[in-house]
């Protein structure tokens, strides 16, 4: 493991050539020890190139390596070269993963349900809704799930947290190295994490948080997941180039819309609008999208079918919406539905009169047992 994270230190060797050293040898040993072996299938220009380097380079990259392996044994960090059977599979198939990563927590992340969730840092009332009964009910389905996302300030964090509430496993991907934390507001919340989930960067100790290191991130957060669901964003920003780096991973984007007067509802609505994201209101939609649980599975229907009256589809989905969430306020209402309020009041209006749902303490609907 030492001879990789040298080989990933080594200056002058750019991440795509050192991807292609490790992807192709796989052994980052003998191309420090034999690299004349080593590099016998390359170009000539190629391997005269490496050698050099680790001629004039090599003995400062495994010296460097070695203090960096010391420094992850005394604090837990987990490194992982991309030759290795426990690095991030779906991160492994894209072209620009890093060489190497360093981790710290308790999560696996090679497991059948995994989800990036990422948006503005300027978050709104309305999106923290959404992260928090995003997680609700992502917890409720498929409890398994790991969600990953960059422990950045608004959505980020907000997601983060909403995971611990609900116990689902989360990992941060960070900028810069694990000898510190940024922003230093989330120490806290990157703490529990580990508890539950955990911290994961491409970078060895020392490396500052610099503006290019986020936009890298980006990639790790959409390359380690099946999909990635933007809960709010404005026309630009990191969270819509996340998105863009998953279509071109192959992998599913979704994006929660917004008023179309919300400044940052605009990347999201601009994603659906150009058929580059999914349009969704819940997690089910995701689920379903993903084909993790066919509408058929769900319970809430089929006990709709019991019901008499017969529910007309717009009530049948807000029946669904309030036993999901165990109650919800007229905004609720709105964000899970997608209802606008005249809409939302003339369906509560003919639910209570069908005597299907009654108002409890807090203006919170609940859907009453049939």
């Amino acid at each position: 493991m030492i001879h990789t994270i040298a080989l990933s230190l080594l200056e002058g060797l750019t991440q795509n050539k050192t991807l292609t050293l490790l992807r192709q040898t796989n052994d980052a040993q003998l191309i420090f020890e034999q690299p004349d072996v080593a590099l016998a299938d390359f170009a000539p220009s190629f391997q005269q190139e490496v050698i050099h380097l680790l001629r004039t380079k090599g003995a400062k990259a495994l010296q460097k390596a070695q203090a960096e392996w010391e420094f992850c044994q005394e604090h837990g960090i987990r490194p992982i070269s991309i030759t290795a059977s426990d690095y991030p599979q779906r991160l492994k198939d894209c072209p620009d993963a890093p060489a190497v990563l360093f981790y710290r927590g308790s999560a696996e992340w090679n497991v059948p349900h995994v989800l990036s969730v990422v948006g503005t840092r300027r978050i709104s009332p309305y999106g923290k809704d959404l992260c928090r009964m995003f997680c609700q009910e992502l917890a409720r389905l498929f409890p398994d799930t790991l969600v990953v996302s960059g422990l950045a300030y608004g959505v980020d964090v907000h997601v983060h947290k909403a995971c611990l509430e609900q116990q689902l496993p989360t990992i941060g991907v960070l900028a810069h190295g694990l000898d510190q934390i940024y922003p230093a507001a989330h120490r806290n919340t990157a703490c529990e994490m580990l508890k539950n989930g955990g911290l994961l960067t491409e970078h060895p100790r020392g490396v500052r948080p610099f503006a290019g290191n986020f936009v890298r991130r980006n990639r790790i957060v959409a390359g380690m997941a099946d999909a990635t669901i933007v809960i709010e964003s404005a026309d630009h920003g990191g969270a819509l180039i996340t998105a863009r780096l998953a279509g071109e991973y192959n992998r599913t984007v979704c994006a929660f819309p917004g008023r179309t007067t919300d400044k940052f509802s605009e990347g999201c609505l601009h994603l659906i609008r150009q058929r580059r994201a999914e349009l969704v209101t819940s997690a089910t939609d995701v689920l379903e999208l993903l084909n993790w649980i066919e509408p058929a599975q769900l319970d809430a229907p089929v006990q709709l079918e019991l019901f008499a009256p017969q529910l007309t589809p717009d009530q049948q989905l807000m029946a669904r919406v309030l036993q999901d969430n165990d109650g919800c306020t007229l905004s609720q209402l709105m964000l899970h539905t997608g209802f606008d309020l005249p809409k939302i009041n003339t369906l509560v209006f003919e639910l209570e009169m069908l005597n299907c749902i009654s108002l409890s303490s807090g203006n919170c609907y609940r859907w009453k047992p049939q």
